[in-house]
């Protein structure tokens, strides 16, 4: 149900449509055992739920967290807390896309923002078989989130988004699994590495930085 309301309601901002009843939304059958919560997060609120919904999980995390988004450029305080779970002994990974990515200046952002994660620990993995689009966090192996809402401040703060949360452990295990097996396809950054990229690299991410609120 919160999915079709999010669909009806961006509906009837765009077109000026307000559809209901059952002829557009059928009544849902329940199958499964698994409860689940959805986000839907929007501009016009001002708040972004979805904000709140990630940063609170990182903060709460005691084991792991597993980030997977193909546009990762975190603002300071989503910086900070993850820094601060890695330091409080979290097993912190993010799997980003990597050279087949569709906005470069998104990719650029990403290696430029890496230091300070790389310098703590924290692993960071960049998917090179394809374009990487899915937007998964899995922490402590039993709490999970799919959506639309990249790692960024366009997906916390401007866009419209929708994520389900699931608290199951038998769920978590299983995108942890699909995370992991993806690691086969990704090249692990390494700090040193990170150092010597070259000046075109180094440019192009400060000048994306700076315009990082529009990308």
């Amino acid at each position: 149900m919160p999915l079709q309301t999010g669909f009806s309601r961006n509906w009837l901002e765009t077109t000026g449509e307000l559809i209901s009843g059952e002829v557009f939304h059928p009544p849902l059958r329940k199958v499964g055992k698994i409860s689940v919560q959805t986000i839907l997060s929007s501009p016009e609120t001002g708040s972004s739920t979805v904000r709140i919904m990630y940063y609170l999980s990182i903060v709460c995390a005691r084991q792991s967290i597993y980030i997977a988004t193909p546009y990762f450029i975190p603002d300071a305080v989503a910086t900070d807390i993850l820094v601060e779970a890695k330091q409080r002994g979290v097993d912190v990974k993010i799997m980003v896309a990597g050279i087949h990515n569709d906005m470069r200046t998104a990719r650029y952002s990403s290696i430029e923002v890496y230091r300070k994660f790389l310098e703590v620990g924290i692993e960071i993995y960049e998917y090179n078989r394809t374009m990487l689009h899915q937007k998964t966090m899995v922490v402590d192996g039993i709490w999970s989130t799919v959506g639309t809402t990249n790692f960024d401040n366009r997906s916390f703060a401007l866009n419209e988004e929708s994520n389900v949360c699931v608290y199951d452990r038998d769920f978590a295990t299983q995108l942890r699994q699909i995370f992991l097996a993806d690691l086969a396809a990704c090249d692990r950054v390494d700090l040193q590495t990170w150092r010597k990229r070259g000046l075109f690299t180094k440019a192009l991410g400060r000048l994306a930085l700076v315009l990082k609120e529009q990308i």
